[in-house]
């Protein structure tokens, strides 16, 4: 039996693509030719001219690049209670966020994941690590196959006490736990689901668990993630505890090589930066988070640094009840203007490096650049198309320093991901997007009655 032919798609007229290719080419006046999930052809519109396609999409005014990548973004809780903690909850805040978890039911889950989804996709990023926090995965496989995005996911673990809150396992059922995760979920709905191993971090798990981590991510052959080097604070507790720092102890173990992406890397030094290095390991930092949380990211967080040594970097959000916002833009945005402060050196991170954080380095930081991260032919077809006609795309002239310092995911018109337009004319395609903010409106209220956790305004509510 023939196989049914693939649909094709041709975005035609487009004003500049930002390829992020090796040559790292800007097409002006381009085509983008789609078959099926990837892209076939890219080039002028004069040369592709006379390829036919089904649909044919007019992109005359608008700026073509990849779909995003968000190497850290915790997704299934955090849009039910966005904006409800103080900004100097301090300590109280990460054992909070777990006690209003724990209240949700997996259908409340699986809702407030849409939502986080749906934001993400529909400001641009198509691919994104959930680093463990999801609890009913089973139950939330629904929201990904109805938004169409591209998900690594897995499930959190420790096997030491700790504050947090996050539940704490015997090593061997920690172990048992990620090995399953990873054969259930890696490669589900049609190889749009990864999964990895996801220890929630080394401050509450055992070198055992680490390394036995690793040892399941190579024999699967997949990755594994965790929380790193919170703070220049945690990693001087970490040394006074250990002996040595965070990095060389992962290093010591056996727990740090080129499947592992370090998240956060706050507090890191240069000779962390080394260790990084020749292990080949990646990191994701979180620009907006840092910020927020007052950890002196420019001086603690060595962005420059790695990408010197050759370490491939993600940037992420972490959560949106931490930074508040996921959008990967304004990460974007941070980590072109943050270092240029903090170092009183304008030429630190430049709006093109700061583009490629965004695409294919960080798809390289999450082992995906073969498929992910540029516009090529060959690779999947994730690309985000925004509309210039509006005052902070203007005046065009320089289509990069415009989209990483001028612009942010309001200006986004359609995202592609794996050739499925999901959102076109800035609304997505795939949900009732007011019915499901107001859902999660509700569970918000409901869970954090359930839970006994409030927090009230410090400006009087009358």
């Amino acid at each position: 039996m023939t196989a049914p032919r693939a649909v094709s798609t041709k975005i035609d007229n487009i004003a500049y693509a930002l390829t992020l290719d090796p040559e790292r080419r800007i097409v002006a006046d381009a085509a983008i030719l789609i078959e099926g999930d990837s892209i076939a052809a890219v080039g002028k519109s004069r040369d592709l001219r006379d390829v036919a396609a089904d649909e044919t999409v007019d992109a005359r005014h608008f700026v073509a690049t990849p779909g995003f990548v968000s190497g850290h973004m915790h997704i299934s809780y955090a849009h039910a209670v966005r904006g409800v903690f103080p900004d100097d909850l301090g300590p109280a805040y990460l054992p909070s966020v777990f006690r209003l978890q724990a209240a949700m039911t997996p259908e409340e889950e699986r809702l407030t994941s849409l939502l986080a989804v749906t934001e993400l996709l529909k400001y641009g990023t198509t691919t994104f690590v959930d680093p463990g926090s999801t609890k009913h995965v089973e139950t939330c496989l629904d929201a990904y196959q109805q938004a169409g995005c591209r998900i690594v996911t897995g499930s959190h673990v420790a096997d030491m006490p700790n504050a947090l809150g996050v539940p704490v396992y015997e090593t061997s059922e920690a172990l048992a736990l990620t090995r399953a995760a990873i054969e259930r979920f890696d490669g589900a709905l049609g190889g749009m689901v990864s999964a990895w191993a996801m220890p929630f971090s080394p401050d509450c798990a055992s070198a055992d668990l680490l390394r036995g981590a690793s040892e399941i991510a190579r024999d699967l052959g997949s990755r594994v993630t965790f929380h790193h080097s919170y703070s220049e604070d945690a990693r001087t507790r970490w040394i006074e505890r250990e002996g040595r720092a965070p990095t060389a102890y992962l290093e010591s173990i056996g727990a740090l090589d080129e499947r592992t992406l370090l998240a956060h890397a706050l507090g890191i030094s240069e000779d962390d930066v080394s260790i990084i290095a020749q292990s080949g390991a990646s990191a994701a930092m979180c620009p907006s988070a840092a910020a927020k949380s007052g950890a002196g990211m420019t001086r603690s967080a060595l962005l420059p640094e790695l990408l010197e040594a050759g370490v491939p970097v993600s940037l992420g959000t972490d959560a949106a009840n931490n930074s508040n916002l996921i959008e990967t833009m304004r990460s974007m945005y941070l980590a072109a203007i943050l270092y240029k402060d903090g170092r009183q050196d304008v030429s630190m991170i430049p709006a093109e490096t700061a583009l490629e954080l965004a695409t294919i380095t960080g798809a390289s930081a999450l082992g995906m650049a073969d498929r992910i991260g540029s516009i090529e032919p060959g690779k999947l077809a994730d690309i985000v198309l925004f509309d210039t006609r509006r005052p902070e795309w203007r005046s065009l002239l320089d289509p990069v320093n415009n989209l990483v310092y001028s612009a942010d995911g309001r200006s986004v018109h359609t995202v592609i991901v794996s050739g499925r337009t999901v959102v076109r004319n800035h609304q997505p395609t795939f949900v009732d997007e007011w019915d499901l903010i107001q859902r999660v409106q509700e569970i918000g209220q409901r869970i954090l009655h359930r839970a006994g956790v409030s927090f009230p305004s410090r400006w009087p509510l009358v």
